[in-house]
């Protein structure tokens, strides 16, 4: 992690969320392809039981911008969909219980991809208006996405790059949470490389 304050294509609301410390993720030739911003801390809704069991993706509120990624050239998301090189908040969101999307995804927590200059408010965005501010990022009718895995928070809160199933290279890392006052850490893995194979 290296201390870069993030760029000025984001809105001054949602740049005042965003931790000061980037990671930036590079290709096999060193080269970044990918640089994010966590969010200082990220609000939940949670029991002091579900915090002491440890915290999931569902506990966040959907809609939730929990990110900012900027991409230095274009990036092929978790659909096979282009995303056109720039900077874009990320915000979680819960894969619809819809036949289409059956066996699409392992997990149906997902990061979703919006330009930043069309996100401009921090707060939680309701999932039709977010789905359809993301679906710009890709010039059709589905939000660009960055699936998460389940992650257990490590004792450690160096972010490191690791290895999923059919070629998926996940980006490990820790959130700061804040479950309505109380504090606690939650264990996170987005993918940065590698796509569905039913796509």
């Amino acid at each position: 992690m290296t201390e870069t304050a993030p760029p000025d294509a984001l809105a001054e609301g949602v740049r005042g969320i965003l931790g000061r410390s980037a990671v930036t993720v590079a290709d096999a030739g060193g080269e970044a392809r990918l640089v994010i911003w966590f969010r200082a801390v990220v609000p939940a809704k949670a029991t002091a039981d579900q915090i002491k069991n440890g915290l999931t993706y569902r506990e966040i509120p959907d809609g939730t911008l929990v990110a900012a990624v900027k991409f230095a050239k274009p990036f092929v998301d978790y659909r096979k969909q282009e995303i056109a090189a720039g900077v874009y908040t990320l915000r979680i969101a819960f894969q619809p219980e819809t036949g289409d999307h059956m066996g699409t995804a392992p997990h149906p927590e997902f990061a979703l991809l919006t330009p930043a200059d069309k996100d401009t408010d921090p707060d939680p965005i309701e999932a039709k208006k977010l789905y359809k501010l993301s679906a710009g990022t890709t010039g059709g009718d589905h939000p660009g996405v960055m699936l998460l895995f389940p992650q257990v928070a490590g004792k450690t809160a160096a972010p490191t790059i690791g290895e999923k199933p059919d070629g998926v290279k996940v980006l490990v890392a820790k959130w700061a949470i804040d479950a309505e006052g109380e504090k606690a850490t939650l264990g996170c893995a987005i993918t940065v490389a590698g796509h569905s194979k039913s796509r």
